[in-house]
């Protein structure tokens, strides 16, 4: 018999647009530990303008920088998250874990039904 399981994902919207997820706190997680939206999109796997187009897209949809770059110098230039970033991505974080744990207690309310022959006869 076929095991029917209940899934879900957290994904923030912005004034009714898609604005913040799981593969977009991923990348600013990987921006912030290689210091390089280039080495970030590819140990994503993901292209330098997908990456580069997720940053522009969430900077100004929030209105204030996200991710901002840092100018050459001495040690050569870099990208940082600002804190607004990093308060967003703590929050993304506490959600996704209380939205777990949120479908991990309906999973527990009872038997999902498996197939229609169960409601055979109920109109």
């Amino acid at each position: 018999m076929p095991q029917l399981r209940l899934h879900g994902r957290l994904w923030l919207t912005l004034d009714g647009r898609n604005f913040f997820g799981r593969g977009r706190v991923e990348l600013l997680e990987r921006i912030r530990a290689t210091g390089s939206i280039a080495q970030a999109a590819r140990a994503m796997k993901m292209s330098y303008k997908a990456a580069w187009d997720a940053v522009d897209a969430m900077n100004n949809a929030w209105g204030r920088p996200l991710v901002e770059s840092a100018t050459g110098g001495k040690g050569g230039g870099g990208t940082l998250l600002t804190r607004d970033a990093e308060t967003l991505i703590a929050a993304f974080r506490r959600w996704e874990e209380e939205h777990r744990r949120f479908l991990e207690s309906l999973a527990r309310t009872g038997p999902l039904p498996t197939d229609n022959n169960e409601n055979a006869g109920h109109s």
